[in-house]
Formats: C-alpha cells, sequence, structure tokens
C-alpha cells in the first residue's frame, strides 16, 4: 500500500524478523483462506481499491460488502442488534447527551479492540482533552490499561481519532488512511494531546483532515445504495452461492 510504514502495521505483526511466530501465524491463516470458495471482507471497493485489487488477481471471488450494520439497515430487515460485531456491551446512554450538542463540535475518542495502555499514558490523554476545552467523547474499554507494565511496552495506537458531531450521521467512518489522521508520539504527553485536539477542531490542516472525511463518507453512503458498490457485490455473492447450491 502507498505510504505504508512499519509503525502503521498492527503491534502484534510489527516485526522485521521473518521467523516470528505471530507474522508466521498470520501468514499461514491468509494462506488457508485461499482455499475457501470465496472470501468476505468488510470494507468497499473505494476505499481499498488498491488490496482489494491485488487480492482479486490472486482470488477472484472476493466480495466487499462492509460495514455489514450497515448494509443490514439499508438493505435487510434484520434488528441491528443480530448484527452487531462490537465486544462489548454497547452504552447508548451517550446519545442523548450528544444530541444536546451543537454540530462539529464535540472530539470523538476510540483506541478499537486491541490497543492496551499503562495507567500514566490513559491520565496523559485524559489531562490532553479536558485542557484542550472541547466536549468529547471517549471510548474506554475495560480492559484498555495493563497493570504492572512499564508505559514504554505498551505505547497507545498512533492514530488519534477525532469526528465532528455524529449524533444524526447515518455513517461514521473512523479513517486513518487516505490522509484522515495525525500521528503522536507514542511517548503520550497531555500538552501534545491538547495541541493535536486543538489543530484538529481549529487549524487549517484538521479542517483539510474533516474536508477529506465527509468526502470519504458520501462515497460510503454511495456504495451502500441501490446500485453502489456494496450492494453489486452483496447480490453478485448471494447468486455465486445459489449457483453452487
Amino acid at each position: 500500500m502507498p505510504n505504508m510504514h512499519l509503525k502503521d502495521i498492527p503491534s502484534f505483526i510489527r516485526t522485521t524478523d521473518p521467523d516470528d511466530f505471530m507474522f508466521n501465524y498470520i501468514m499461514e491463516v491468509s494462506q488457508e483462506c485461499l482455499n475457501s470458495s470465496s472470501i468476505i471482507f468488510n470494507t468497499f471497493d473505494d476505499l481499498d481499491k488498491e488490496v482489494l485489487q491485488v487480492l482479486a488477481s490472486k482470488f477472484p471471488n472476493i466480495y466487499a460488502i462492509g460495514p455489514l450494520a450497515s448494509l443490514s439497515n439499508n438493505l435487510l430487515e434484520i434488528q441491528y442488534d443480530l448484527l452487531n460485531s462490537s465486544l462489548w456491551k454497547e452504552d447508548t446512554s451517550c446519545i442523548e447527551w450528544l444530541n444536546t450538542m451543537e454540530p462539529k463540535s464535540v472530539v470523538y475518542v476510540n483506541y478499537g479492540s486491541i490497543t492496551v495502555m499503562s495507567n500514566h499514558h490513559l491520565k496523559e490523554f485524559a489531562w490532553g482533552l479536558a485542557n484542550s476545552k472541547y466536549p468529547f467523547l471517549w471510548v474506554v474499554r475495560p480492559d484498555l490499561v495493563i497493570v504492572g507494565v512499564p508505559s514504554k511496552k505498551c505505547y497507545p495506537t498512533r492514530r488519534l481519532a477525532f469526528s465532528s458531531h455524529i449524533a444524526d450521521e447515518t455513517l461514521f467512518w473512523k479513517l486513518y488512511p487516505k490522509g484522515n489522521g495525525m500521528e503522536i508520539n507514542p511517548d503520550i504527553k497531555r500538552e501534545n494531546v491538547e495541541a493535536l485536539v486543538k489543530e484538529m477542531m481549529e487549524g487549517d490542516n484538521g479542517q483539510g483532515i474533516r474536508q477529506k472525511a465527509l468526502e470519504w463518507k458520501k462515497k460510503a453512503e454511495a456504495a451502500i445504495s441501490l446500485g453502489g458498490s456494496i450492494v453489486t457485490n452483496f447480490d453478485r455473492m448471494i447468486n455465486e452461492a445459489l449457483s453452487h447450491g
């Protein structure tokens, strides 16, 4: 992928050792996927075009039909809870508060499902967010903090996710590729967090990233609509499955 660096690789396979166990395990599992009749990807064509094109050249029966929750909301009469991919019980009580805020006024922070950090870094994030003086919606998993591990052994993600007010959004995309992200030193300092928040919310760079995110949101909505790539790929997948009985 263009503009991809070693530091952007997930930490559990970020290695230069060709004998690394986890790296080789992922490689083995990936190869095994090629023995299946089809592969489904939780993305859409425009977002991961380069990767999907390379994969399609090696394995034609791939279907980019994600995110599945949005697909079900648009096309299928299935309750969202049945297709919820979250590993944690969701707390929706924040939505009422979020609906009281002005559009594009709230900072959204989410570390994903596998990132861990020290208690010290968690506090630095908290103070940085508070010192920015912007309201924020912060997702903190129960297992986010690793107790008893030195800070340098559990650096948090280098990407900090920000968004505008999202209460009325149909689709919310956390886009780090395509220029939609800002880096932060892995040794988190509150002043760095504060500066990045202010740059994202007030600065020219932040405005540019917001505009790109909006453009990707529109592409995602087009992909999930009738005639879009997600719907087309979904129909193609169903027809392929039916043709094989």
